[in-house]
């Protein structure tokens, strides 16, 4: 990477926010506050990550430039009104980075990621002075995230299933009391064994090393490509839905299935 070219970049976004911000620049951009933007960017993540799964690299490229035009819009207006710019966020990020891996950059080692980011929680745990193990999990997460990071964050801590084996019993025992709240029919409770079950779902996800949130999504869109090729069928066989029986669409749907696996 020419590193110095994209130095030079970095500083042209700054001018040109600097510019759409300035007393001749772009209306919108001008009336824009830090929480006026948080909805842009949290659109500009889904897009990203939209990118990722697809395996789209040129609107990957494009996407995580969208992402820094609203890390240097946000720095500018805190710029505007409280005094730190991007450079004063570079320099606390780059040297958490430093600090918070020692085994990096200084004289303790590790030898597995796990241990790495061990260190890691550790560090801003006792940096920022929490009570619990637990904080600074955002509650505006999904919360299939929040779900995970929360257990993430207790692992760490040393508060872990030693084996899958017990991950899976873990699994078993929630399906099972769910089963159980639902012959009883208490709503609250089945509601409540369904989050249990759901929260196990995501331990398992999480010990196979594989992110739950991902891992949904990813079912959504199948599901969603899949029902759009049974409209399809159905609608090229001169049928809606309404007018099919599940028998049917059961039918056209394990065609389509079967051809995914082809």
């Amino acid at each position: 990477m020419d590193k110095q070219l994209a130095a030079e970049k970095f500083i042209q976004l700054v001018e040109i926010v600097e510019t759409l911000r300035g007393p001749d620049g772009c209306p919108w951009d001008k009336e824009q506050t830090h929480k006026s933007l948080l909805p842009y960017f949290l659109e500009e993540a889904y897009e990203l990550m939209e990118s990722v799964d697809c395996g789209d690299h040129q609107t990957f490229q494009e996407e995580l430039g969208d992402i820094m035009l609203h890390v240097v819009l946000q720095a500018q207006i805190s710029r505007e009104s409280s005094g730190f710019d991007v450079s004063d966020s570079l320099d606390t990020v780059n040297e958490k980075l430093f600090r918070r891996h020692p085994h990096v950059f200084g004289e303790k080692k590790v030898d597995a990621s796990f241990y790495a980011k061990q260190n890691w929680e550790t560090a801003k745990h006792e940096e920022k002075k929490r009570e619990s193990r637990l904080d600074g999990v955002p509650i505006t997460l999904p919360a299939l995230v929040r779900a995970q990071r929360l257990q993430e964050k207790a692992a760490y801590a040393g508060f872990d299933w030693d084996k899958v084996e017990e991950v899976w019993d873990k699994v078993h025992e929630e399906i099972q009391e769910l089963k159980e709240a639902q012959t009883k029919n208490i709503k609250e409770h089945i509601e409540e064994e369904i989050g249990d079950l759901l929260f196990a779902i995501v331990n398992l996800a999480r010990f196979l090393k594989l992110p739950a949130e991902d891992a949904l999504r990813k079912s959504n869109k199948k599901f969603t490509e899949r029902f759009s090729r049974l409209e399809k069928e159905l609608k090229r066989k001169g049928k809606n839905l309404e007018e099919s029986t599940l028998d049917e669409m059961d039918k056209i749907w394990n065609v389509v299935k079967k051809h995914e696996s082809l």
